[in-house]
């Protein structure tokens, strides 16, 4: 990847083979687990995005403020299904 390409060992005529519009998406874990450590030989090739856990309290004040701001222009009756449907959604996380 670091060279654009690589050399193919079976075809004599045409050894290089390009790399052209490549998009390569990616996810590891941390080592451990039968998981190896990606090198950062590797790593350089890559924009690295890592998060903590939330806790279930803090994911839940996200939803919920979400949702308020979605349905802050619907009925009454609408509103009322916003703690069940939190609930809903955290049990589908979880």
């Amino acid at each position: 990847m670091g060279f654009g390409g690589w050399y193919d060992r079976e075809d004599k005529e045409k050894p290089w083979l390009t790399i052209v519009d490549l998009v390569m998406c990616t996810a590891m874990g941390p080592p451990g687990g039968g998981r190896a450590v990606v090198t950062q030989r590797l790593q350089r090739f890559f924009n690295i995005i890592a998060y903590t856990d939330m806790s279930f309290s803090a994911i839940s004040m996200i939803f919920t403020t979400i949702v308020n701001a979605f349905f802050a222009n619907f009925n009454s009756d609408i509103k009322g299904c916003i703690a069940p449907l939190i609930e809903a959604q955290l049990e589908v996380y979880d």
